[in-house]
């Protein structure tokens, strides 16, 4: 368990026991049914202050491996499907919320070089991988190679970037870059990963 690979089930725990929490569990249902498939890419789309990240740290909270959400999933509606037990806290995931990582930075690529760093640096506790030219991306393809594991990715605020960012397009497009490569490059190596995207 870690910040950015198989996170815990904290911030959804905490959403779920607010006075206002609403269910919108049946979310899962629609997820699950994109995933090992092509079109297994989801943008999560609303206006801002609709519920996006709590969307989000709900995905987590079923999908990662670092928690037991039994117990939070149990009483909302997904738990009534047939199949609701069979993705819950079963997959390995990599949760990226952008706007923190552009918080940190002074630039696009420095925002770039501490994604990839932090989460390499989470990779390498749970996998004796070496690459010649290390990246995320890189990481991600030698774990797959190695041991035949992929990650749902659940990306947050993707795109807090171009909020930032209104009139660079060179750091626009450094950053579409960074996630058409990663992203790609998952797709090429036909590696069964989820991306949940929150505009």
């Amino acid at each position: 368990m870690g910040i950015y690979l198989n996170p815990d089930n904290q911030d959804f725990y905490m959403s779920y026991n607010d006075d206002i929490y609403v269910d919108k569990s049946m979310l899962i249902e629609y997820t699950n049914s994109r995933l090992n498939k092509a079109s297994r890419f989801i943008c999560v789309s609303r206006p801002r202050r609709f519920g996006k990240s709590t969307d989000a740290n709900m995905l987590v909270a079923y999908y990662s491996r670092g928690c037991d959400s039994h117990e939070l999933f149990n009483a909302l509606k997904v738990s009534k499907l047939p199949d609701y037990e069979k993705h819950l806290n079963q997959h390995h995931v990599i949760h990226l919320n952008m706007q923190e990582f552009l918080s940190d930075a002074n630039s696009i690529t420095e925002m770039i070089d501490i994604i990839n760093k932090e989460v390499m640096n989470e990779l390498l506790k749970e996998y004796d991988v070496d690459v010649l030219r290390p990246s995320l991306k890189n990481y991600l393809n030698k774990i797959y190679n190695d041991y035949k594991e992929s990650f749902i990715f659940i990306i947050d605020e993707w795109d807090c970037i171009f909020r930032e960012y209104t009139e660079d397009k060179d750091a626009q497009k450094i950053y579409l870059d960074f996630l058409r490569d990663l992203l790609t490059c998952l797709y090429d190596r036909n590696i069964a990963n989820q991306k949940i995207r929150n505009t």
